[in-house]
């Protein structure tokens, strides 16, 4: 069982980095589509940030603590 909570760790982790990149895209993405680009890059960057938060919390907290 910890071997699943790490790979949803390390999945959520490397998702935070593509939620990252899309941040810095956002402009030339949401542009093509006619949408404005400022709320939907900065909550993309939020998002990332909130995500790889999480990744980092589910080590801490669901998997044993060795002495």
């Amino acid at each position: 069982m910890k071997v699943f909570w790490f790979v949803v760790s390390f999945a959520l982790f490397l998702g935070s980095f593509a939620l990252f990149g899309y941040a810095f895209l956002g402009q030339e993405l949401f542009a093509s589509l006619g949408m404005p680009g400022f709320p939907f890059e900065a909550s993309l960057f939020i998002l990332g940030v909130i995500v790889s938060s999480i990744a980092f919390a589910i080590p801490f907290h669901l998997l044993e603590k060795f002495d």
